[in-house]
C-alpha cells in the first residue's frame, strides 16, 4: 500500500477559484437599495445613463426627511454641504411618492441658490 505524505490542494483551490468568479459575477449584479422608496410611476421615461463628471445621490423619503448618499441629513445642514459640491457634479435625486411637495421645492431651491443644475430624478416605467 501507498503511503500519502501530502495532500494535493491544487484542485480544492480549482473548485474555490471557480466559485469565487461565480459569486463576483452575480454579485456586482444585486442593486441594494438602503432607502426603501416608493418612487412615482411615469410614461415617458428614459433610462438613467451615468456620466464620467462626479455624482451625488440626494433622497427624500416619505416622511420628508432628506438623505445624502444614503445617510441622513437635515436641511440645514444640507445648504452648508451643498457649496461644497462642484457645479459640474451631476445630482441624482429620488423622492418617494409620498414625500411632500414642499420638501422637493425646498431640495431644489438649494442646489439651484449653489448653481447645480444637473439635477437628474429618478422614477419607475409604468407598466400597463
Amino acid at each position: 500500500m501507498k503511503k500519502f505524505d501530502s495532500i494535493n490542494v491544487i484542485p480544492l483551490i480549482d473548485v474555490m477559484l471557480v466559485l469565487l468568479a461565480i459569486v463576483l459575477t452575480t454579485a456586482s449584479f444585486i442593486v441594494h437599495d438602503a432607502l426603501k422608496l416608493d418612487l412615482p410611476d411615469t410614461q415617458s421615461t428614459s433610462s438613467y445613463q451615468p456620466t464620467d463628471n462626479p455624482t451625488k445621490h440626494l433622497a427624500i423619503n416619505d416622511k420628508g426627511i432628506l438623505f445624502l448618499e444614503d445617510k441622513p441629513i437635515s436641511f440645514g445642514d444640507f445648504k452648508a454641504e451643498a457649496a461644497k459640491i462642484n457645479q459640474k457634479s451631476d445630482i441624482v435625486i429620488k423622492v418617494d411618492r409620498q414625500a411632500t411637495f414642499g420638501k422637493v421645492v425646498e431640495l431644489v431651491d438649494i442646489l439651484k441658490s449653489n448653481h447645480l443644475n444637473r439635477l437628474t430624478f429618478l422614477t419607475d416605467k409604468a407598466t400597463d
